[in-house]
């Protein structure tokens, strides 16, 4: 059966959000319009067909990427059938806990549409997505939904997005009214606005740009003349001499600019309004990338070991990666994957490249989320399922078994089992070394390690490798900074909540004083009369002391202060130890902010060995190092500097002075105390950047 879609007219596309910005609902308007679905499901009311497993519909959510095919004409081609394009369209998860969801789709994708609540704009984790999709490069545009909402702000989310993201963002509509009075959008390009009616929205009408926006039409309409034309020298030159710019122009570079990512077309609306969506489904059959117009996959001949690339053409040998395996009710497993090269027939059999075993093709299905359609053949550029392969597993190769290639693989975290093997080894370590210390960060997952320098924890990871075969991510040497206070403040604490039957109750007031430097923490109890029973007061003191985990500056711990509870109040039923441990985390948390907080940091005791040639040199680094020479003395041919210099300034110290000395000069060092931080430099640490 040949080809019933040439694949220029292929779009591999996924919607990738955080939670909550309306993915989901995007994905429903585009298969009730595209006719995929006769009826809208809402998300709230939990009946998306996008959103098919229970577990999603009972919280609203999307767990797990799901995939279907749909096709669209675009709305200026008056439904002509000859411009017809097939969408193969993933929905991906918003959520942090589902983060490898999108990370594995993207790999299959060929672009993406980033969805953003108009009144939230960039959210955490739309930037890990972004950071994803920069990774794969895959091509994407933005829309800008919940425009209807209260606060909704297109300005604002599309500073955000240029701030946070990306400079590229160049916004191609712009809203019609905001909030309650969104109606609908102005097209930058065509230079027309539209308005949306019927029941769900499916008649777009041309109408008036409204007079009110005429001239910031105008202004972003210049705006986005000059951007494009700034990716052609064509039409700079145009531009430049003042010559109209035709509308094609514009879409035939924006669509390379967009392919290239060198620009981020912006589109708005409001999906659950329906408005704006046939327009951005335009603009992903106009602007994102079919498989054809992407550079061949690249693999490795696994007879050869030669690096080769399969064209997205069918004549090509077949070529495929599998990036899920799902469990399906009715089917049993089920394995999707993309198709870069090649046709795959059923009945044929395939080759696991990377297990090195053959597989028969028995069943493939072309998914409408969770119903399927069963298919004799699919083609280079299309997205499918296969059902019932025995051995295949995620970022598996599945190749022609005469040509056989396998592609990168799909990267995950650490498996619990590799966890529990890089737990045992940094017990015996540990035990073997009592310097080395081994804590985690409870609020990014990280394991973190700490020694008496970077060699001592370079070797201790090396070993790690070859004696225990752990494998781990290793980030840079991080320094200890810590947190305190120079003044003295007050203040209270009060947590009251109340939800239908026993409330919770907890009022402290604390005073936090600074004390001498290295003296550590003390907490005293001045309450007096009763104010507070005495079986509240070590759960007071618990909340202080988790409060002093994180300091309010750059979230360091905090150190060498006084805290005192001098007063409060409690009730007689409603007041627990929980309620006090937070009133009294909340209080600290206040009192340090008026107490004129300040980041504190290492401070090694070094002394430097070196022939006398290179003293100048070696005093002048440690000056260039904010070091503070402190002695200057001969032993034997050599002089020897002691200087007081901030651990972070001493990160590979051993490879410079080798270097500065041709490697005849040593150095030792060890912990003298903490410091304050040059304000100059406070900024800095707060980024993450020292």
């Amino acid at each position: 059966m040949p080809r019933q879609y040439p694949i220029e007219k292929i779009r591999d596309i996924g919607i990738i959000a955080h939670i909550d910005a309306g993915k989901t609902t995007v994905s429903e308007r585009i298969l009730f319009y595209t006719g995929m679905s006769h009826k809208i499901g809402e998300v709230h009311e939990g009946e998306a067909v996008m959103d098919w497993m229970e577990q999603e519909r009972e919280r609203g959510i999307t767990i797990t990427s799901a995939a279907t095919t749909c096709f669209w004409i675009p709305t200026y081609r008056d439904g002509n059938k000859q411009f017809e394009h097939k969408i193969n369209l993933i929905d991906t998860p918003g959520h942090i806990d589902f983060t490898v969801e999108v990370k594995r789709s993207l790999r299959v994708l060929d672009g993406a549409v980033v969805v953003f609540d108009g009144v939230a704009g960039v959210e955490p984790q739309s930037e890990t997505n972004w950071h994803y999709a920069d990774e794969y490069k895959v091509p994407r545009i933005c829309f800008i939904n919940k425009l209807d909402r209260m606060g909704a702000n297109f300005e604002k989310s599309l500073a955000s997005i240029k701030e946070r993201l990306t400079p590229n963002a160049l916004p191609i509509q712009i809203p019609i009214g905001a909030e309650s009075d969104f109606s609908g959008v102005i097209d930058l390009i065509k230079n027309k606005a539209f308005h949306f009616e019927g029941e769900h929205g499916e008649r777009l009408i041309e109408i008036p740009i409204p007079e009110n926006l005429v001239s910031v039409a105008e202004r972003y309409r210049h705006e986005l003349i000059e951007r494009i034309a700034g990716e052609d020298e064509k039409l700079t030159t145009k531009y430049l001499e003042g010559v109209d710019i035709t509308e094609e122009e514009l879409m035939s570079v924006l669509r390379k600019a967009t392919i290239n990512v060198t620009l981020i077309p912006v589109l708005c609306g409001s999906a659950l309004k329906n408005k704006g969506v046939q327009l951005m489904l335009d603009a992903v059959v106009d602007l994102l990338p079919s498989p054809s117009d992407l550079p061949g996959v690249k693999g490795i001949d696994t007879a050869t070991g030669d690096e080769v690339i399969r064209e997205p053409k069918d004549t090509e040998p077949f070529t495929a990666l599998a990036f899920k395996i799902a469990a399906d009710p009715y089917v049993g497993s089920l394995t999707y994957f993309r198709i870069y090269s090649g046709v795959l027939n059923r009945g044929s059999y395939i080759l696991n490249a990377s297990k090195n075993n053959q597989e028969r093709v028995g069943r493939i299905l072309r998914m409408h989320a969770n119903h399927r359609e069963e298919v004799d053949e699919i083609y280079a550029g299309d997205i499918g399922a296969l059902v019932g392969l025995k051995d295949t597993t995620t970022g598996d190769t599945l190749s022609d078994p005469d040509h056989s290639i396998t592609l990168e693989s799909i990267d995950f975290p650490r498996t619990k089992a590799d966890q529990e093997k890089m737990g045992v080894a940094l017990r015996r370590l540990s035990e073997e070394d009592p310097t080395f210390r081994v804590s985690g960060d409870q609020d990014t997952g990280e394991t973190i390690i700490s020694g008496m320098g970077e060699l001592h924890l370079e070797v201790l990871v090396e070993r790690m490798k070859r004696e225990f075969g752990v494998t781990a991510d290793v980030g840079r040497p991080q320094v200890s900074y810590k947190e305190t206070i120079t003044g003295e403040a007050e203040a209270e604490g009060k947590y009251i909540r109340q939800s239908g039957g026993r409330g919770q109750y907890g009022h402290v007031w604390l005073r936090a004083k600074s004390t001498e430097r290295g003296s550590g923490f003390a907490f005293l109890n001045e309450i007096r009369g009763g104010t507070i029973p005495q079986e509240y007061i070590p759960a007071v003191e618990k909340g202080v002391r988790e409060a002093m985990d994180k300091g309010v500056i750059a979230g360091f711990r905090l150190v060498d202060m006084e805290v005192a509870l001098y007063d409060g109040s409690y009730h007689e039923v409603d007041s627990s130890e929980a309620a006090f441990k937070i009133a009294a985390s909340m209080a600290l948390q206040t009192a340090v902010k008026l107490s004129k907080p300040i980041i504190l940091e290492p401070i090694m005791k070094v002394q430097v060995i070196a022939p006398g040639d290179f003293l100048g040199d070696v005093t002048g680094d440690i000056s260039s190092k904010r070091g503070r020479i402190e002695e200057m003395s001969d032993r034997g041919t050599v002089k020897v500097v002691d200087a007081k210099i901030p651990l972070s300034e001493m990160f590979s110290y051993a490879t410079k002075l080798r270097s500065m000395t041709e490697g005849r000069g040593s150095f030792t060092m060890e912990f003298f105390a903490y410091e304050p931080v040059p304000k100059n430099l406070e900024q800095a640490i707060i980024d993450g950047k020292r």
